[in-house]
């Protein structure tokens, strides 16, 4: 979750276009995780992938959407509120889900998403109020919304496990970003520095190869309900990377509506075992 969440640091001090580091990352972070499969020789269900195809080009089209528009978000806005807003997404699932999959609600889960919508309307509200920030503001929630699709179309998706999705999206991702970056015609290596090719690496090596088997490799060992608690050190972390590392400061209001984002995702997964 640190891993993630240092993430956003490195992006900020790549000279590339946003789609031209989604490219990258998913190259050399599907080809990474691959092998890492061949050197610890896990196979790969090459037939339930086939059978959930139609599923994983979509959801990988839309990993790849949601890493450009929150990398692009980092141009027009700080690191921080982009972070918190993408986080909005665990919220939009909940919301999707009571119409998609007629889920129950329960306390927790009005609390934390009445929390997280207030905190949304707090930062959006004290935003600086330019037009570039705003965009930063828009790309960021756009990202939360194509994230928190992807969530629910691997719902669907039938015996794969979570590195083998992964893979298979990265790779897709990594393909659709590849047509789009030729027709747009984005000269992704011009100007590069081996700074920046050396943080491109970083990124797909660690923030998404190792990052990537880290957490499915946690997974299989930690309980539903510690792994969605531990996952709010992702963005936690990112705040604290943000002002070490970029200087940036959150005024008294954005502070509060970072509790109220965090505070209600966290309500919102964490089921009551006992009744008070």
């Amino acid at each position: 979750m640190i891993i993630f969440g240092s993430i956003g640091i490195v992006v900020t001090f790549i000279n590339m276009s946003s789609t031209g580091i989604v490219l990258m990352r998913t190259i050399i972070g599907s080809l990474f995780l691959i092998l890492i499969l061949l050197i610890t020789r896990k196979t790969i269900n090459w037939k339930n992938i086939i059978k959930n195809r139609y599923l994983l080009i979509v959801s990988g089209a839309l990993l790849g959407g949601s890493w450009a528009l929150l990398f692009e978000s980092y141009n027009y806005t700080s690191v921080s509120i982009a972070i918190l807003l993408y986080y909005t997404a665990p919220i939009i699932v909940f919301i999707i889900s009571i119409f998609l999959f007629k889920e129950k609600l329960n306390k927790n889960k009005i609390l934390g998403m009445l929390a997280v919508i207030i905190g949304m309307i707090i930062i959006n509200g004290v935003s600086r109020g330019e037009g570039n920030d705003k965009l930063g503001i828009i790309f960021a929630l756009g990202s939360a919304v194509l994230y928190s699709m992807i969530i629910i179309l691997n719902k669907f998706l039938k015996g794969l496990s979570g590195l083998e999705i992964t893979i298979s999206q990265l790779i897709i991702a990594g393909i659709i970003m590849f047509i789009y970056v030729i027709i747009k015609n984005d000269k992704i290596f011009i100007d590069l520095n081996k700074n920046d090719i050396i943080l491109v690496v970083v990124i797909g090596v660690i923030h998404t190869g190792i990052a990537c088997y880290f957490y499915f490799d946690a997974i299989q060992k930690l309980p539903g309900q510690t792994i969605a608690i531990l996952s709010y050190i992702d963005p936690l972390s990112a705040l604290i990377f943000a002002a070490i590392f970029l200087s940036e400061r959150m005024t008294i209001p954005q502070m509060i509506g970072a509790l109220l984002i965090i505070g209600g995702n966290l309500i919102g997964q964490v089921e009551r075992k006992v009744k008070l």
